[in-house]
């Protein structure tokens, strides 16, 4: 696989906190950046993924209004509250 270097300025309490991780894991620096760097990208092309889902959802007209899930949020406790607005 081929590599680039990047470089970043992080504070020096970050930077401490990677070598400490480093250190406990018998790892390099840049094995928990890149680590960290990967999940990072994930968890924003799933949440890239999700917001697209949902404003499709909106687009085909699957919402539910502010009232029904203020009603519905109001219930909750009480002795009765309203079934989950859909």
């Amino acid at each position: 696989m081929e590599t680039k270097v990047l470089t970043a300025h992080v504070p020096l309490s970050l930077a401490q906190k990677v070598d400490q991780l480093a250190a406990r894991l018998e790892r390099s620096r840049g094995w928990i950046v890149k680590q960290a760097l990967t999940a990072w990208i994930d968890q924003e092309e799933e949440r890239r993924r999700l917001t697209l889902e949902a404003l499709a959802d909106v687009d085909e007209g699957k919402v539910v209004d502010h009232q029904s899930v203020q009603a519905w949020a109001d219930s909750l406790d009480s002795d009765a509250p309203v079934s989950l607005p859909r």
